[in-house]
Parts: C-alpha cells; sequence; structure tokens
C-alpha cells in the first residue's frame, strides 16, 4: 500500500487522515440541541455512514429574513446489493418514511432506497430502526465502494440469480472494517482507533467514490460503462461460464472545466467466477494507491486510467492478482430500459415490473404508490426487485397469488399508461434538497415530457422508444451522458442538452445546445425528430441516427467530449 505525501493531501483527505477511522464528531454533534446540523468536516466523513446533510431551498430566503438557520435535514442511502428488498423490508422501510422521514421513499439510479426530510431529532433513531431491518447505510456513500449494482430480478435465470450474489458478496467483501458505523448510531461498545486496520481501505479509504455494476445481455440495465469497475456475465449452455471484466466508466465532470469529463469504460478481459472477487479487490487497491488525492476532481478511476494507460493499468492489476485475465469473450447488448408489466420467468412464476416516476414512492391522486405497495407486501411472498431506471419488479409472483396483487394493483390505481419516453426517462433529485443541484430535474421532468410528447406524437414516433435522462448539475446521478437526450442543469431554469448517445448505453452523447430554458429546448429538438421520422433507417435509434446525420459527432473517448 503506497502512502500518499501528507503535504499534498487535499481538504477532505485531511478530514479522513484526522477522522479516526471515520468517526470525527459526529456523535457530538448529533446531541447538539443549538443547531439542526453537525460541523463542516463531519459533512464530510457522514457520507461514509450513507447519509447527507442537506437544507430546504424552498425555504431559504424565507428563513434568511427570519433570521433563522437554513431548515437543515439529512438524507439517508441504504445499501441494498442487487437492489432485493423483501416484503418485510420494505414494509419496515415504509414504516421509517412516515415516522422519521418526509412520507415517501425513493428509489435511486443505484437500486436502493433513499429517505429524504429527515431532522436530526429524528436521525439517529432512523438508523437504527432501519438496523432493526436487517439491513444498513455502511458505505452507501463516500470514497468507498458504494451499493454494487446487479441487473433486476434474481428470479429471471440461474445467470440473473448469480449476478445478485456476486453483487451481496462484493458488497461484504468491500465494506469498510471500522467500528465507528456502530459506535456511532448502534451504541456498540468503543474500540481504540489507533488499533484499527482497514485491510483494503487503509487510513484515507479511496481518492473518491467507486461504483460497481454486473450485468446480464443482453439487457444493459445497469449500464456497465458508467461504472468504475462492471461485470459481463459469460453464458455457456445455459450456465454461469464467467464474467467479462470492464473499468474506468465514470459519469461526474465539472462546467467549464475540459479537464473533467464523462468516460466509458475499458474492457480489459474475462475471468472466471472465482476470480471476480479478487478482481474487484485489487481493482480497489490499484485505485487507492494510484489515484489523485490533491484534487478531488481528478480523483475517480477514469483519470487514473486515462493518465497512465490502459495497458499499464492492466499490467498493474495482473501483477497484483498473480494471474492474468484471460481474452473477453463475445457478448451483446440491446437496451439499458425495463420491460414493464407482467412477464413469465422460466421456472413458471410472474414478475411485474411498474412504473415508477423518477423513482418517487409518493400517494398522489387517484395513484396511491405508496400504500398500494404496502399493501403488496403484506401479501407478496417473493422479492421486490428494485431497478437501476428507477422502477420496482414485483419478482416470484406464484400462479395462484396473482389474482390478489392484481386487485392490489387495480385498487389503488397502480397502474399508469404512459409514453415511452416517458417510461425511458428519469432524473436525479436536484431541488429542493440537493446543495450541489444548479436547476430543477424530479420536480420539473414529469411537465418537459408532457411538451415533448406533443412533438413526437406529431411525427408519428409515439412508438418509437427514446431515451431521456436529466440532472440538476453535471455530477451525472441518472447518468445522463449516455442517454440519447439528456439535460444538465446550468442554471434555475437552464439545461446544457446533449445528444447522440447509444440507446444501450455503449457511446457518450456530445453537447449540442448550452444555458438554454425550455422552449429553446423544445425548439433544438422539434427539427432533429422531424427529420428523424422521415430519414432515419429501419430499426434504428435516435441516437444513432443523429451521429449518422453528422448533427453530433461520435465520440471517441472521454476527453474528446468536449471537442
Amino acid at each position: 500500500m503506497n502512502a500518499p505525501d501528507p503535504n499534498t493531501l487535499n481538504e477532505v483527505e485531511q478530514i479522513k487522515s484526522r477522522s479516526r477511522h471515520l468517526r470525527g464528531t459526529i456523535a457530538d454533534g448529533l446531541v447538539d440541541p443549538l443547531t439542526g446540523a453537525i460541523a463542516a468536516s463531519d459533512n464530510a466523513l457522514l457520507k461514509f455512514h450513507g447519509s447527507y446533510q442537506q437544507d430546504d431551498r424552498d425555504l431559504r430566503d424565507e428563513r434568511r429574513r427570519q433570521k433563522l438557520e437554513p431548515a437543515y435535514q439529512f438524507m439517508i442511502r441504504v445499501r441494498l446489493p442487487g437492489g432485493q428488498c423483501t416484503p418485510g423490508e420494505w414494509l419496515a422501510l415504509d414504516d421509517i418514511a412516515g415516522a422519521h422521514a418526509n412520507g415517501t421513499l425513493r428509489l435511486t439510479t443505484r437500486q436502493t432506497f433513499q429517505f429524504h426530510g429527515i431532522r436530526k431529532p429524528h436521525f439517529k433513531p432512523a438508523m437504527q430502526a432501519i438496523r432493526a431491518a436487517g439491513l444498513d447505510t455502511i458505505a452507501a456513500c463516500g470514497d468507498v465502494n458504494r451499493n454494487v449494482l446487479a441487473s433486476a430480478n434474481p428470479h429471471r435465470s440461474p445467470l440473473h440469480a448469480a449476478a445478485g450474489d456476486l453483487a451481496r458478496a462484493i458488497s461484504e467483501h468491500l465494506l469498510p472494517k471500522t467500528n465507528a458505523y456502530a459506535e456511532i448510531w448502534l451504541d456498540a461498545p468503543a474500540v481504540d482507533p489507533g488499533a484499527e486496520v482497514e485491510p483494503i481501505y487503509g487510513p484515507l479509504y479511496l481518492p473518491r467514490k467507486f461504483k460497481i455494476g454486473i450485468a446480464v445481455p443482453p439487457d444493459n440495465d445497469v449500464d456497465v460503462y458508467a461504472q468504475d469497475l462492471s461485470f459481463i456475465a459469460v453464458e455457456d449452455d445455459g450456465r454461469l461460464a464467467g464474467w467479462n471484466v470492464l473499468v474506468g466508466g465514470g459519469m461526474g465532470m465539472t462546467h467549464g472545466e475540459k479537464a473533467t469529463y464523462p468516460r466509458l469504460a475499458d474492457l480489459l478481459g474475462f475471468c472466471t467466477p472465482e476470480q471476480a472477487i479478487a478482481v474487484a479487490e485489487q481493482v480497489v487497491c490499484v485505485q487507492r494507491d494510484f489515484g489523485d488525492r490533491s484534487n478531488r476532481r481528478h480523483a475517480r478511476l477514469k483519470y487514473t486510467i486515462d493518465d497512465r494507460g490502459v495497458d499499464w493499468f492492466k499490467a498493474e492489476l495482473e501483477s497484483r492478482l498473480g494471474f492474468a485475465l484471460a481474452p473477453a469473450r463475445p457478448f451483446t447488448f440491446d437496451h439499458n430500459t425495463d420491460a414493464f408489466g407482467w412477464q413469465q420467468g422460466p421456472d413458471g412464476r410472474w414478475h411485474y415490473t411498474l412504473f415508477v416516476e423518477n423513482g418517487r414512492i409518493a400517494d398522489r391522486g387517484a395513484r396511491r404508490l405508496r400504500a398500494g405497495l404496502r399493501e403488496i407486501a403484506r401479501v407478496h411472498r417473493g422479492l421486490f426487485a428494485l431497478t437501476n431506471n428507477q422502477n420496482v419488479t414485483l419478482a416470484g409472483v406464484e400462479a395462484d397469488a396473482r389474482p390478489a396483487i392484481e386487485a392490489l394493483i387495480a385498487e389503488y390505481g397502480l397502474e399508469r399508461e404512459v409514453s415511452l419516453l416517458r417510461r425511458n426517462a428519469m432524473a436525479c433529485v436536484a431541488m429542493p434538497t440537493c446543495a450541489l443541484a444548479m436547476a430543477e430535474s424530479e420536480r420539473y421532468l414529469p411537465d418537459l415530457i408532457t411538451r415533448l410528447d406533443e412533438v413526437i406524437a406529431a411525427c408519428g414516433l409515439s412508438d418509437t422508444p427514446i431515451t431521456l435522462r436529466m440532472t440538476g448539475c453535471p455530477n451525472g446521478c441518472a447518468r445522463p451522458y449516455i442517454a440519447e437526450i439528456a439535460l444538465v442543469g446550468k442554471a434555475p431554469g437552464k439545461y446544457n442538452l446533449y445528444l447522440g448517445a447509444g440507446f444501450h448505453g455503449q457511446r457518450l452523447g456530445k453537447p449540442y445546445r448550452e444555458n438554454i430554458g425550455e422552449d429553446a429546448i423544445v425548439e433544438a429538438l422539434t427539427p432533429l425528430l422531424q427529420r428523424f421520422a422521415v430519414e432515419r433507417h429501419m430499426g434504428e435509434h435516435f441516437g444513432d441516427f443523429l451521429v449518422r446525420a453528422g448533427v453530433v459527432a461520435a465520440v471517441a473517448a472521454g476527453r474528446d467530449f468536449h471537442d
């Protein structure tokens, strides 16, 4: 393990180095009655415990006029590898949303749950309630491996089950070993931080966040090219032969800084099922030792690989593994979206995927999503499988149980007829809680889609799937740069428009318009959609058409994104 020069560490690295293995003074801040916040330095550590401090930005001006501090609150994210949730866990999390949060559950773009609006007096009780449900929030955020994604629904095939198993195994193997979480949130006896050892992460953990996805072709529903590390299942006569390994993907960038950019992962090779855990560990360790700890905007694995080269990275990885990766095996993806409604698996059981707009589980009008899913959880004997597109699958429904679930779907108005564009869209949370948001996302995207649907219908494209993603800032939580249409917040009501990405996430989009509002967005897309309707080839996707027609150039590599 290489020791970084302490004189070059950025501010967050210095906070981690002083944190006593992620303890800081979080415990003291939780009981401070004079403020709804915790110390700024502890906010950098709070992420490792699965939470961010936020405030209600809708209330900022009014509270400032009243000379009150911001309406501080906390977001809590659950660690849920593979997105698999039992009905009992769903009911427990729903109870927590009502008792401690803002009464909604948020399905994330990383296949797990978030709670929003948690005030400080409810913070620790909420964390303890999550643990009482058999779950935790360890490493759901922070400079560590985060929630491990896997192709949704392990009941679909033996390979899907293997993907879920690997997600859980990697998640457990890469968990931080510090006792800080148990001490702060669960009142466990304290241990001497000086005696603790982090065998994988070391005392400073990783330079930045680290994301892993596991896919089963032809579904790229985990967006493997956008992850730091991905495994792609390789099938041989119906059994798992092993995993193709990809490294170096990542979405985040900073507006106006061309040295930052999204990047697609590189295909390194193939490993056997028995080698996968070792590959995951050593990829993390290479990044631990060589990632940039002086500049956080240059600290993701994608920059380590671009700076040193893919060949260097592979050689370093194989040296640590003690074996060479085999050549990658052939695979094919054809989409990164979800199939909705009822599907029957090979074992005869049924699976129902429910559309959840932007992942928000709430009761709104006639569609009582939260109440309906709560009642379904009381009778469902299978799993709730969260997808990476912010939807949920009722997995493993026996034939005799299907009528009862269908009745509840009807009673609570859960079945919603929506356009293909809306089904294939997703947004990050953004306003009013995310401190990084420059523009609206979750609250605004539904209205924009309504306008765009009118254009699409007029063009005769209502039956043509197009992917659309929106984020409130350039960090890319909804993986916008691999959507055929991407809108990234630049300022209130203003977005940068990116076009030309691949339908299954295999190609980056390209900047097309900058800092434009709703009318300009619609005006920019309308003639392109009209051309697409007339000039497209049979089976051609919108992003592919835009590249073929020369509207935007294909991005050869991440560094070419801005050119």
